[in-house]
């Protein structure tokens, strides 16, 4: 199975640093978190791995060349289209989508098991799946509920509300390319929702595992903190007896 890792955001959230550093490449622990992905699809079986990349490419291509000892356990690919075409349309430039494939934010730090979600997916017959967690929002302002004459009938200060939301993580069957059109600008919302109105199944496996958004500079700057106590055991998995 391919995993494709969309890896061309311009991470505008975390500047200045990555102004001059591309946002895949921003570091957790002792790697940069496009690699600890990396290493986490490994420990799933998946060695076949497509970086769409955008944004700083070369710098992303020159790391990945350095990288010997992971080159020889997973085959790293690059697809860079030749205008932005959105978190859906740069799959259209991808060849070989011919089998159910994943596709995930390249800016991720998550412990989803993959082997559970794609399994899921496969049992559900759903052309799309997206992975799910639970997130809490507040409100920090004070909520007002009225009536229709204007009367407040509840005061609610700095509420919290928790919606099911989506990781980043996706799998997908290849017919869903048909709804892509190459050389189009396509982000995945319209995608979701284009699946949708066609009758196609879309399905969610909800998951409780750690999960942060790194191009959140509060979750980045968690994850910064957090990182060894849920990743440090990933330095081993490019020994022989981790895969």
């Amino acid at each position: 199975m391919k995993a494709v890792i969309l890896a061309g955001g311009r991470g505008t959230r975390l500047a200045p640093l990555t102004v001059v550093f591309p946002k895949p490449l921003v570091p957790l622990g002792n790697r940069p978190i496009l690699e600890t992905i990396i290493l986490q699809l490994l420990r799933h079986g998946l060695r076949d791995v497509v970086l769409s990349v955008d944004h700083l490419a070369d710098l992303i291509r020159a790391y990945f060349a350095a990288r010997k000892a992971l080159s020889r356990r997973v085959a790293v690919s690059f697809v860079q289209d030749e205008a932005p075409a959105g978190t859906a349309g740069s799959l259209a430039s991808i060849p070989g989508l011919d089998e159910t494939f994943l596709v995930m934010n390249g800016d991720v730090l998550t412990t989803l098991d993959y082997t559970a979600l794609i399994a899921h997916h496969r049992a559900g017959g759903a052309a799309l799946t997206i992975a799910t967690r639970k997130r809490e929002v507040t409100v920090d302002l004070g909520v007002l509920r009225y009536d229709e004459r204007g009367t407040v009938t509840d005061y609610l200060e700095k509420p919290k509300f928790a919606y099911d939301v989506s990781m980043g993580v996706y799998v997908y069957e290849p017919r869903v390319l048909g709804f892509i059109e190459r050389g189009k600008y396509l982000d995945f919302p319209d995608l979701v929702l284009r699946l949708i109105r066609a009758g196609e199944r879309v399905a969610v496996f909800p998951s409780d595992a750690y999960w942060l958004d790194i191009g959140r500079p509060d979750d980045y700057a968690r994850a910064t903190e957090e990182f060894s106590s849920h990743f440090g055991d990933l330095g081993g998995i490019l020994d022989e007896e981790h895969v």
